[in-house]
C-alpha cells in the first residue's frame, strides 16, 4: 500500500502472518530483525510510495516485499528476481542474507535472477538453465561452467559464469541480418542444440532424474504454518485498511470535496421548495438524484451537471410543483452512489494486494470482506450524513430529525451497495478503466428501471418489470425516500392554494410507490441487499478459483503428459 509506512508494512504483516502464540512484542522484534537483514532500517519511516507520490526506491520496495514473505520464516520461498533494480552490491548483500537464512532456518529458496553478478551467482548451489523451453543444465552451479567448456563452449577469463551462459544460448539476435541463408544454422541454435543434447545423455541428467524419482516416492505430508487467528487478522487488515482510506485523497476525501459542493448547489437550486403543487416534482427529482445518479456525474463532468441543476431553479408552488420536489430528490439521491465509482482505482489497487496476500495464506477472502466492510463504513455514514445535510435542509424538506437520520441511512445503505457492486466488478474486469464503463452501465440498466424514468406500470413486464425492476437497488431507495419524504405531508392543488391534497395520495397516484409496507421494510431490504452483495464476491472468488486451475488444465493436460513420459 502506497499509502503506509515501510515500519507500518512490515508491522501489519508481522501481526497477521505470525501466530498468536506469540506476544506483539515478539512480532515486532522479529519484524525489526528482518527489516535489519533486508538494510531498509533507515527507510522505516518513508511511505512506500507509488505511481501518484514519491517514495521508497524501487530497489527498497524490492527489499521489502523479501522481508514481508519472510518473516514467518516459511520452508518454501520462491523469489522472483530479487535483484532487480538493486546495485551489484546491494544485489550481494540481499541474496547473501536470503542464503544465511537459508541455511539456517532450513529453507528452500527458488530464486529466478536477472544478471546476477559473479558473487550472487557463486551462493547458489543449484543452476537451472533454459533455453526455448528445454533444459540447457539443472545440477550443481559449480559444474556448469565446466559443462559449457566441455561442449566447446568454454567460459573466457574475467568474464562471469552466468552472462557466459546467457550469451551462449540466447538467440534473438542471431537472426538480425536479412543477407544469411535460410538454411543455415544460428549459433545459438546449434549450442541449444549440443547443450540439450549433451545433457540428456549427462551424468548430471541422471542424478536429478533420481532425485526425482526419490521425491515422488517420499511420504506426502503437508506442511502446515501457524497464523494468526481470524479475530486479529480482522482487526489488524481494518486498522490497516482504514489508515490506507485515510491517507488516500482519492479513496473518500475528494468524493466528501465534490458531494459538499454539489449539495450546495442542489440546496440552493432547490431551496425552500414549499408545498405548493409543483412541489412533488422537485422532491422526487432530488431524491433520485443523490440516491442514483453522482457517479454519471463524475463520469461525464461537473459543469454538465451544474447545467442539468439549473433546470430546477425556483420549481415554486404551481401545479407541477409536486413532480418537481420528487426530482430533486431522485437527483440528489442519485448523487452519492454513483460517485462510489470514483473510489475504483483506490479499490483496484486493494484488490491486487488482496490477491498477492490472499495466495501466499495471509488471510482469506472472508476477512478481507469484513475488514473492507468495517474499516469503509465510518468514511460512507460521514459522506451521507455532511453532504446530505446540506442538500436536505437547504431544499426544505421535512425538518423532523427521524426524517433526516432515515434519509442519511438510506444514502449510506446506497453507498455500501454500490462498493459491493463494484467489489464484483473489479473482481471479473480488473481493469479499472474498463471496471468504471461496466460498473456504470450496469447502475445505468438498473436506474432506468428504479420506477422514476418510465412508471413501474408502464414498464416491459418481461426482463424489465418482473427481474431488473424488483432487483434494482434504485427502486427500495428511491420508494423508501418517497415515504419518508411525503408521509404526513399535505401539498397545495392549484395555483390559488385553495384546494389542498394529501401527499400519500400523490405517491400512489403519481409515482405509483408501493405502500403495502413501511419505509424501513424498504431500508432492510436494502441491508439484506449490501450482504447479499458481498457474500456474491465471496462466491465469485472461491467459482474463479476453481475454475482458473480447471481451465489452465485442459492446456496443459498434453504437455504434462510428454513431460512425465520423458521423465519415466
Amino acid at each position: 500500500m502506497a499509502t503506509l509506512t515501510v515500519r507500518e508494512a512490515i508491522y501489519y504483516s508481522a501481526q497477521i502472518q505470525l501466530p498468536d502464540t506469540m506476544t506483539v512484542a515478539n512480532k515486532l522484534a522479529r519484524a525489526e530483525d528482518t527489516v535489519r537483514e533486508m538494510g531498509l532500517t533507515s527507510a522505516l519511516d518513508t511511505r512506500i510510495g507509488g505511481r501518484s507520490s514519491k517514495g521508497i526506491s524501487g530497489g527498497q520496495q524490492k527489499r521489502l516485499s523479501i522481508c514481508l514473505e519472510i518473516l514467518t520464516r516459511p520452508r518454501l520461498l520462491f523469489l522472483d528476481e530479487p535483484t532487480s533494480g538493486l546495485d551489484s552490491a546491494a544485489s550481494f548483500h540481499v541474496m547473501s542474507r536470503i542464503t544465511d537464512l537459508a541455511a539456517r532456518e532450513g529453507m528452500t529458496v527458488i530464486a529466478v535472477v536477472h544478471q546476477p553478478c559473479s558473487e550472487v551467482f557463486e551462493l547458489f548451489h543449484g543452476l537451472c538453465l533454459l533455453a526455448a523451453g528445454s533444459t540447457i543444465f539443472f545440477g550443481p552451479a559449480s559444474t556448469a561452467a565446466e559443462f559449457f567448456a566441455s561442449n566447446g563452449y568454454p567460459c573466457p577469463p574475467m568474464r562471469n559464469p552466468s552472462d557466459h551462459f546467457l550469451r551462449t544460448v540466447n538467440k534473438d539476435f542471431d537472426k538480425e541480418s536479412e543477407e544469411k541463408l535460410q538454411y543455415e544454422p544460428a549459433v545459438a541454435d546449434e549450442a541449444i542444440d549440443i547443450l540439450v543434447n549433451s545433457y540428456k545423455s549427462s551424468d548430471t541428467s541422471e542424478v536429478a532424474k533420481q532425485e526425482m524419482r526419490q521425491i515422488n516416492e517420499m511420504d506426502r505430508r503437508m506442511i502446515g504454518r501457524n497464523r494468526a487467528g481470524f479475530v486479529t487478522k480482522t482487526l489488524v487488515l481494518t486498522r490497516r485498511s482504514f489508515v490506507n482510506m485515510y491517507r488516500d485523497i482519492g479513496y473518500y476525501w475528494l468524493r466528501l470535496a465534490i458531494y459538499v459542493a454539489i449539495s450546495l448547489s442542489l440546496g440552493m437550486i432547490f431551496y425552500n421548495v414549499g408545498y405548493g403543487p409543483d412541489s412533488a416534482r422537485s422532491r422526487s427529482s432530488m431524491l433520485m438524484f443523490i440516491g442514483t445518479l453522482l457517479t454519471f456525474m463524475a463520469i461525464a463532468g461537473f459543469p454538465s451537471f451544474v447545467e442539468d441543476m439549473m433546470i430546477f431553479y425556483n420549481v415554486g408552488y404551481g401545479p407541477d410543483s409536486a413532480r418537481s420536489r420528487s426530482s430533486m430528490l431522485m437527483f440528489i439521491g442519485t448523487l452519492l452512489t454513483f460517485m462510489a465509482i470514483g473510489g475504483f482505482p483506490s479499490f483496484v489497487e486493494d484488490m491486487k494486494i488482496f490477491g498477492r496476500e490472499r495466495l501466499n495464506g495471509h488471510y482469506g477472502v472472508v476477512t478481507f470482506v469484513i475488514s473492507n466492510t468495517l474499516s469503509s463504513t465510518p468514511y460512507l455514514l460521514l459522506i451521507a450524513v455532511v453532504p446530505g445535510a446540506i442538500a436536505y435542509y437547504l431544499t426544505g424538506l421535512q425538518k423532523q430529525i427521524d426524517h433526516f437520520i432515515y434519509f442519511a441511512l438510506v444514502l449510506c445503505s446506497c453507498s455500501m451497495l454500490v462498493e459491493g457492486l463494484m467489489m464484483i466488478v473489479a473482481t471479473i474486469v480488473p481493469d479499472f478503466l474498463m471496471g468504471i464503463i461496466t460498473g456504470a452501465g450496469i447502475q445505468g440498466i438498473m436506474m432506468l428501471n428504479s420506477g422514476f424514468f418510465q412508471l413501474p406500470n408502464n414498464l416491459p413486464k418481461i426482463v424489465w418489470k418482473y427481474l431488473i425492476y424488483y432487483i434494482s437497488f434504485h427502486k427500495y431507495a428511491l420508494q423508501g425516500f418517497y415515504k419518508n419524504e411525503f408521509s404526513g405531508l399535505v401539498l397545495q392543488n392549484d395555483l390559488e392554494g385553495h384546494k389542498t391534497i394529501t401527499s400519500e395520495k400523490v405517491i400512489v397516484e403519481l409515482f405509483q410507490v408501493e405502500t403495502g409496507h413501511s419505509k424501513w421494510v424498504d431500508l432492510a431490504i436494502l441491508c439484506g441487499m449490501i450482504v447479499i452483495y458481498r457474500l456474491l464476491f465471496v462466491v465469485i472468488i472461491k467459482v474463479l478459483d476453481m475454475a482458473k486451475p480447471m481451465l489452465k488444465g485442459v492446456t496443459l493436460r498434453c504437455y504434462t503428459k510428454s513431460v512425465i513420459h520423458g521423465l519415466e
